[in-house]
């Protein structure tokens, strides 16, 4: 057991995905973009990355916080590693799937098995993860001590998939990560309804931005309980509406080591710019009272 987590937010171009590996050396995934901006490479796969280089044979839980394609793209590689659990907001039907599929088809017409592949596996993993499984995720002590809540809105209107965006908070040794979806006005107001969800993402170390940085996911009340040490962006190149300035000015600042070793304080990353970041924390030589936050870029 290596005490600590180990977070890799990968650069997918436009999309997100997000690598977690626990203090007790299991998998969890959150969301499934391709690319890569750094390397010039549309079609990386962070799935086949994980399993060719890191060498890890099956992931213990993947969510995808919404079934929007730029979400989606490596599902096609899902297989490949062979989840235990996954976790998506149920409430979207399969037709609902295959109609958002017929809305993006004039863009790339190869991605209507992509679409597919997900209502497979959406049918696939129907059966509920039992209490006393070691796959409960409810429990941290399967995870080594890590914490891990989802929020998942379920009022909004179902024609905009992202109010539907699963939020998950991840903690361990007093640091605390928040990697929500694609949320909008809709299902924040939803979702700072509820005491629990407002006490979890309180005070945040990290957080990623939602609806990767644009200001249709930016929410001032949401932001200001996060209050994060530093927001990390998945974002494109070209973005009209971006509120990185925003996510700057909310955010308390950390230091972050540079592809180059060198340190600087930092507000806000962005994967287009820095490339993968890389996180990392839990307890300092084994104090239980101390905790430490380490934080990398690619670039």
């Amino acid at each position: 057991m290596s005490g600590n987590v180990e977070m890799v937010f990968w650069d997918v171009q436009h999309g997100h995905a997000t690598y977690i590996k626990s203090p007790n050396n299991r998998h969890i995934v959150v969301d499934l973009g391709i690319g890569s901006y750094d390397d010039n490479n549309e079609s990386f796969s962070p799935l086949l990355h994980l399993k060719n280089v890191y060498k890890i044979q099956q992931l213990d839980y993947v969510i995808i916080t919404h079934p929007h394609l730029d979400h989606i793209d490596d599902i096609l590689n899902f297989d490949a590693l062979s989840p235990k659990v996954l976790m998506r907001p149920k409430q979207i039907t399969n037709s609902e799937v295959m109609q958002e599929e017929k809305d993006v088809i004039t863009i790339r017409n190869s991605d209507k098995p992509k679409f597919e592949k997900y209502c497979e596996i959406n049918n696939r993993y129907s059966e509920p993860v039992l209490t006393e499984s070691v796959n409960n995720v409810r429990n941290p002590t399967n995870f080594g001590g890590l914490k891990i809540t989802a929020f998942n809105p379920v009022t909004c209107d179902h024609k905009n998939f992202n109010n539907h965006s699963i939020i998950s908070v991840f903690e361990y040794a007093s640091i605390k990560v928040v990697v929500p979806g694609d949320n909008e006005k809709c299902s924040f107001e939803e979702l700072l309804q509820d005491d629990k969800f407002k006490e979890a993402i309180k005070n945040a170390d990290i957080l990623l931005a939602p609806h990767h940085g644009r200001e249709s996911g930016y929410f001032a009340e949401f932001i200001d309980l996060v209050n994060p040490r530093i927001t990390i962006v998945s974002d494109g190149r070209f973005c009209e509406t971006s509120a990185n300035g925003r996510y700057s000015q909310k955010s308390r600042g950390w230091n972050v080591t540079n592809g180059k070793g060198n340190k600087e304080l930092r507000k806000c990353l962005t994967t287009n710019s820095d490339g993968e970041v890389f996180v990392k924390f839990g307890f300092t030589n084994d104090n239980k009272n101390q905790s430490f936050l380490n934080v990398k870029t690619k670039v």
